[in-house]
């Protein structure tokens, strides 16, 4: 009978034994899958919390902004000679539907009030080769992205003033726009003239107003700066 007892108790405290070790070990077993999960979750909160830290929702908008482009202005010029009066007309009109500054080009030796003497001596500045002062100086061309000039048709050419002009600024870079007015010999040869005085400049195509026309030329102004890609 003892010996029935003993064999029953040492059943019993392999039993317990055996349950005692495989309850450890589930729970060590188990405790790492818990630790992983909540690392896990930490990392995930670290990272929405780096991410949130290092790029404020203010400083984010100035990024968004940033990319936004930036719409800039053309600054444009209208530059001229007249004498009679005809190419200010011209000149005032584009400088109204372009929004431009102006500068009159004004000779530092006056030219005589009566047509044929002006006619006489142009043709002798010509044959001369002259380049007549200029009273006044454009002292913030490099502002300025247009540059219209104009200028009476003086026997098929600019006035020499102007020559004196080109050879004083230069355009590079710049579009350039010529206007003329005379009693019907256009603006002759003096584009390309311009285009090789300023080679590094664009010419566009110019625009020649008669003499008779000159005092209302505001359609012909509108029509040409639309046809040069110059209209606002």
């Amino acid at each position: 009978m003892k010996k029935l007892v003993s064999i029953f108790m040492i059943f019993t405290l392999l039993f317990t034994f055996a349950a005692c070790s495989n309850n450890g070990a589930n729970e060590e077993s188990s405790s790492p899958t818990q630790q992983s999960s909540n690392q896990s979750s930490t990392t995930d909160e670290e990272l929405n919390n780096s991410n949130d830290s290092s790029v404020p929702s203010e400083e984010l908008s100035k990024q968004e902004d940033s990319s936004t482009p930036t719409e800039t202005g053309t600054k444009s010029l209208v530059v001229y000679f007249s004498w009679s009066g005809n190419t200010e007309n011209v000149a005032k009109v584009i400088q109204s539907q372009t929004d431009s500054d102006i500068f009159e080009i004004v000779p530092a030796t006056p030219y005589s009030d009566d047509y044929n003497t002006v006619v006489d001596f142009a043709q002798e500045e010509q044959r001369n080769n002259a380049r007549p002062a200029i009273s006044g100086s454009i002292e913030n061309l490099a502002d300025y992205d247009v540059v219209y000039v104009g200028f009476p048709n003086w026997w098929g050419d600019m006035p020499m003033i102007l020559y004196t002009f080109f050879d004083t600024y230069d355009l590079s870079g710049k579009t350039v726009a010529l206007f003329c007015t005379s009693g019907g010999s256009g603006l002759s040869g003096t584009v390309n003239e311009v285009k090789s005085l300023e080679p590094n400049a664009t010419v566009t195509e110019g625009l020649h107003i008669r003499d008779n026309a000159s005092g209302s030329p505001d359609s012909a102004v509108s029509e040409w700066l639309s046809d040069i890609g110059l209209d606002k």
